[in-house]
């Protein structure tokens, strides 16, 4: 269980005092979370999440995700609520963690990936993007070209451990990164807030429909594109590699229905999309060489976005990902 702060009844029970959802009934740890502690609270008012924040995240981000819940909700888009207390504040300490309660999702995160999956998340993306436009707070997002720089040079070589010739072909495909990224936003090639992290266990469905977002704490201010980049690689391949061409069709036309595409963000996808892979093969690069024998959680494999990388630095053009 992806837990790392355990709390205590005692401690549970003054914390659960600064609210007015009443009496707590039950509290279950949840297993998927792998970057904070989450518990399903069981209240006299309903099931909610309260989520401690351990060290990956920044206390000083924390007002930047808590107010953009509270934004994208107020203008439909189907995410979790913060949940203020009695004293006004969202934002509280437990067991000497930042700490936050959240309201409940009704669904499930898809476990087999359907194009009609790719065809509701690209309508949820878009319009959490469009959504975003009005937001006030900006977030650097330290997960791109200078982050992946960095975590690069922390990993060292011990990428060959994992691959022969891994950091060789890392490297090149830096250099080629940060000769090509685009350095600032514009008209055609619009930024603003993104999740950054849209994969399928943070995405809800019921009855089939998207009924909601969750798990905002890598989002960040960033070119939009980009992050419909990270969906179509978290989304759009089979377990065994393959791209499936039908699921990327479904996902930028439902997308598009919302948000049109610029000729310029189609034309760089190619690009964002190995942007994208290069950021989740790092990050999993250095959990694999990080984490503990016998941790809690089990680094995941980075060879699976190494094969997505490599496929994208071979595609020419959006037709190849379905769309003309």
């Amino acid at each position: 269980m992806a837990v790392y702060t355990e709390v205590s009844d005692d401690d549970l029970q003054a914390f659960a005092a600064a609210y007015d959802f009443g009496r707590i009934l039950g509290c279950k740890g949840i297993a998927e979370g792998v970057e904070n502690s989450n518990y399903l609270l069981e209240t006299a008012k309903g099931p909610l999440i309260l989520t401690l924040y351990e060290k990956r995240v920044d206390p000083k981000d924390l007002p930047f995700f808590i107010g953009l819940m509270e934004h994208l909700a107020k203008a439909g888009v189907q995410c979790p609520v913060p949940l203020k207390g009695k004293d006004g504040q969202a934002l509280r300490i437990l067991c000497g963690r930042p700490a936050a309660v959240v309201t409940f999702l009704q669904g499930m995160w898809p476990r087999k990936i359907a194009a009609g999956h790719c065809q509701e998340l690209g309508r949820a993306l878009a319009l959490l993007h469009q959504a975003g436009k009005s937001f006030s707070l900006s977030r650097a997002n330290n997960l791109s070209l200078d982050g992946w720089r960095a975590l690069f040079a922390r990993t060292g070589q011990s990428g060959e451990d994992l691959e022969k010739g891994l950091v060789a072909k890392l490297q090149a495909e830096l250099d080629q990164l940060g000769q090509q990224w685009p350095t600032a936003p514009a008209e055609d090639l619009p930024a603003g807030v993104i999740h950054a992290d849209l994969f399928p266990d943070n995405v809800f469905f019921l009855d089939g429909r998207c009924s909601g977002l969750i798990d905002f704490y890598f989002a960040c201010t960033d070119f939009l594109a980009y992050d419909l980049a990270i969906c179509l690689n978290a989304w759009c391949f089979e377990p065994d590699g393959a791209f499936n061409i039908t699921k990327a069709n479904r996902l930028f036309t439902s997308y598009e229905s919302v948000r049109p595409l610029s000729p310029r963000e189609k034309q760089l996808m190619p690009l964002f999309a190995r942007g994208s892979a290069m950021r989740f093969l790092l990050t999993r690069l250095y959990d694999w060489v990080n984490t503990p024998a016998g941790a809690l959680v089990k680094p995941k494999d980075p060879r699976e976005y190494l094969h997505k990388l490599m496929f994208h630095a071979r595609v020419a053009g959006m037709a190849e990902y379905g769309l003309n």
